[in-house]
């Protein structure tokens, strides 16, 4: 692809010259990418932040000047460190390795800071993998430090646990170290993105095993194809009576005590719940709360569907059950 792309310009740089070069053409080809990718997943970035730019305004360096005046910080065997445990962590952090680089425990805190003070944030939900519990309690410690001028109760963490991509029982075997991946592009080939996306919004706190075969089932083993058909069933019931005359009525307008058996009341008080799901997803930073809500609707929806008719029932009961 780079040759492709610009020959063999590089053969005759200098290793230092070569690595800038290629790094400047590596970069933005792969955030591209990364959007289109997203974007077929269906999510988009508002803002696009680059490493880079800490580095270059010299953000870090002030950070890290800000906490050596703030008392907490002390050098050893050439390195400076951040004295974690005077805000109840369980080690000290290193912050500048004795040859001058900054670590990237000190870009994080340079990073989190340009958040809440340069950009104002109210706040900030940070979503890291299972592997990085530990580093999120002494994270979370190194926030407390006064110097930074920052509520540290307003970063919050979502620790996802890993995944596990099985198909026909058996595990995918994947490694960053041996560079065998699955990538998320690779398996939207194999997958819908509707399935892609309700099976990856799983609770944080529970191990991930998504099911490629499963995935792909119509049936109602699979909860996407079981939460699809009701709003199919629904969409097809709707534009089947509209085409008789019928339109949803609202709820003003419907005689509500028409709808007195069990699996027409179960519809109803599910429903009532919406509100309140919602709001607990919100709060708990869970928004598969969501997945297993529609899940327990589609369940009520397809009972009542299938026990209580509604064309060609009397019209004051047809249009309370619409």
């Amino acid at each position: 692809m780079i040759y492709d792309k610009d020959g063999d310009k590089y053969d005759n740089m200098d290793s230092d010259e070569r690595c800038k070069a290629l790094v400047e053409f590596a970069l933005p080809y792969n955030i591209a990418q990364m959007k289109k990718h997203l974007e077929r997943y269906r999510i988009r970035f508002d803002k696009w932040f680059l490493e880079s730019t800490l580095h270059e305004s010299g953000y870090i360096e002030e950070t890290v000047a800000i906490l050596e005046k703030g008392g907490h910080t002390y050098e050893k065997d050439g390195a400076l460190w951040l004295r974690n445990t005077d805000f109840g962590a369980e080690k000290d952090e290193c912050l500048r390795r004795s040859n001058g680089f900054y670590t990237y425990y000190a870009v994080d805190i340079a990073y989190h800071r340009n958040k809440f003070v340069a950009r104002g944030f109210d706040r900030v939900i940070d979503v890291w993998g299972a592997d990085h519990h530990g580093h999120a309690i002494r994270f979370k410690a190194s926030m407390k430090d006064p110097a930074l001028g920052i509520d540290a109760d307003k970063l919050d963490f979502v620790i996802m646990q890993m995944v596990r991509l099985v198909r026909d029982g058996e595990t995918i075997k994947v490694s960053k170290r041996t560079g065998k991946a699955l990538t998320l592009n690779d398996l939207l080939d194999e997958i819908s993105v509707d399935a892609c996306r309700f099976f990856f919004n799983a609770k944080p706190d529970t191990h991930l095993e998504f099911d490629l075969g499963l995935a792909v089932r119509e049936d109602s083993e699979n909860p996407v194809y079981y939460v699809q058909y009701a709003h199919a069933r629904i969409c097809s019931l709707v534009k089947m009576l509209a085409e008789e005359g019928f339109e949803v009525p609202g709820m003003a307008s419907a005689d509500a005590s028409l709808l007195s058996d069990e699996p027409a009341v179960n519809v109803v008080k599910t429903l009532a719940r919406y509100p309140d799901e919602l709001r607990t997803a919100a709060r708990d930073y869970d928004p598969s709360r969501i997945n297993r809500y529609l899940v327990e609707l589609a369940a009520a929806f397809h009972k009542f569907y299938n026990a209580d008719r509604i064309k060609g029932e009397e019209v004051p009961v047809l249009l309370a059950r619409l």
